[in-house]
C-alpha cells in the first residue's frame, strides 16, 4: 500500500467510526456559506452535479433541494449511509457512491457542476483531486470548494494550526491556502472568478474531541497548543476563552472556479 493508499485508507477508517456524529447536530447542517455563492455559482434546476465527499449530505441535499440532479460520493459507506437517510426524510432523490476523491469514476465531460465543502483538507492528493474535477467537468461548468484555510503569508499561524488539527484528527492533512488552490485549479484548466474568506466562529474545543473521537492522549496536548498560541496565530484566529470555553475564529474559503 503506496502513502496515498494510506491515507486514504486511515480517512475511511475515521469517517466509518464517526459517521454518526455528521448527522443533524453537525455545524455543517448549516447551509449559509453555500447560499453565500449561489449568486455566482448559479446553479440551475437539471443540471448535474456531483459532490465528492459528501460526509452526512448536507452539501447535496441543499443542491438537491434546488433542482439539480445530484450524485454524492464518499470514501465512507457509512457517511453514504447518513446522506441516504437525510435524502429521504426530505423526500429527496440523490444517487450515492462510494470511491476517492483523487480517482473519480465518471466519463470526462460528465457535470455542470462539482462541489466539495469542508473535506479537502483530509486528501492524500489534492492535485490529482483537482485534475479530477477539471475532467469530469463540462467545458464551462462550475467547480465550489468551501473548506478552511490560513491567509497566505501567514506561515506561522498555519504551522500552529496543522499541528492542532493533527493532533485533533489523525484523518487531517493540510489546510491550502487561497493562493494554492488558485493556482492548482488554474493548473488543470479552471478559471477562480470567486475568491473568499468567511471566518467561522467555532464551537468549544470540547465538541470537536468528540466528533473527530480525539484519543485521550493527545486532547491535553491540543489544549495546551491553543492555550499558548504564537503571536501570530492568536491575532489571525483570534483565540481565546470564552465562558471557560477555547474558541476561535476558523478561517473558510469559498472559491468557486469555471472550467475552460
Amino acid at each position: 500500500m503506496n502513502r496515498e493508499e494510506q491515507i486514504q485508507a486511515s480517512s475511511r477508517r475515521q469517517f466509518d467510526r464517526q459517521s454518526a456524529c455528521y448527522g443533524k447536530a453537525h455545524i455543517l447542517k448549516s447551509t449559509d456559506d453555500l447560499a453565500s455563492a449561489l449568486p455566482v455559482l448559479r446553479p440551475q434546476a437539471g443540471e448535474s452535479l456531483l459532490d465528492v465527499a459528501t460526509g452526512a449530505g448536507h452539501t447535496a441535499c441543499f443542491f438537491a433541494g434546488l433542482g439539480l440532479e445530484v450524485t454524492a460520493c464518499d470514501i465512507s459507506e457509512k457517511m453514504l449511509e447518513q446522506t441516504r437517510r437525510q435524502a429521504s426524510e426530505r423526500g429527496l432523490t440523490i444517487r450515492t457512491a462510494c470511491h476517492t476523491a483523487e480517482s473519480l469514476p465518471y466519463a470526462s465531460g460528465s457535470f455542470d457542476v462539482v462541489t466539495c465543502r469542508v473535506a479537502a483538507h483530509h486528501f492524500a492528493c489534492p492535485a490529482s483531486f483537482t485534475m479530477d474535477v477539471s475532467r469530469v467537468l463540462k467545458t464551462g461548468g462550475r467547480f465550489l470548494l468551501i473548506d478552511g484555510t490560513v491567509e497566505d503569508a501567514y506561515p506561522e499561524a498555519k504551522a500552529w494550526l496543522h499541528a492542532v488539527e493533527v493532533l485533533r484528527d489523525p484523518s487531517h492533512q493540510e489546510f491550502i491556502t487561497p493562493d494554492e488552490w488558485t493556482h492548482l485549479t488554474g493548473h488543470v484548466a479552471m478559471r477562480v472568478i470567486h475568491r473568499k474568506l468567511q471566518p467561522f466562529k467555532q464551537p468549544d474545543l470540547e465538541w470537536y474531541f468528540e466528533t473527530a473521537n480525539t484519543p485521550a492522549e493527545n486532547r491535553d496536548k491540543v489544549r495546551e497548543l491553543v492555550k499558548n498560541p504564537p503571536a501570530e496565530a492568536r491575532e489571525l484566529f483570534q483565540v481565546c476563552a470564552e465562558d471557560g470555553k477555547w474558541v476561535w475564529w476558523w478561517q473558510r474559503l469559498v472559491l468557486v472556479a469555471v472550467k475552460k
